[in-house]
């Protein structure tokens, strides 16, 4: 089954699978899947054709995979164009929500150690 040109993997249960598309997390496939009356216990390869067709259409009615990458991409470009806190934050690639930087912040910043022994290796014994 595929889902705006992402496969939804057949062994899962359908309320886990629907998460393997960008922009569809555990609530909105739950809640997906409640309007439709299908069970999210089912694996995708038991599914109906029409139950099939009419989850792509419910989930495609959202803003998923490419156009709300789009969209978040174009929402942070803005918040550096005007040159607010936040988009100053994601030039520097700092945290943009107010977490402290002097510990904590290593995903951001990708890791980087800047205390003095950290880069340091330990001498080989001859």
């Amino acid at each position: 089954m595929r889902i705006a040109g992402i496969t939804i993997p057949e062994e899962k249960r359908l309320d886990i699978g629907l998460t393997a598309v960008y922009g569809v997390g555990r609530p909105r496939a739950q809640k997906t899947l409640e309007t439709l009356k299908i069970d999210g216990g089912k694996r995708p390869k038991d599914l109906s054709a029409q139950e099939e067709s009419a989850l792509r259409d419910a989930i495609e009615k959202n803003v998923i995979e490419g156009e709300l990458r789009r969209q978040i991409s174009g929402n942070i470009r803005r918040l550096k164009d005007i040159k607010a806190h936040r988009g100053t934050r994601h030039l520097r690639k700092l945290p943009a929500r107010g977490q402290r930087t002097k510990t904590n912040s290593r995903t951001v910043r990708g890791n980087v150690r800047k205390t003095m022994t950290s880069g340091r290796r330990k001498l080989e014994k001859t």
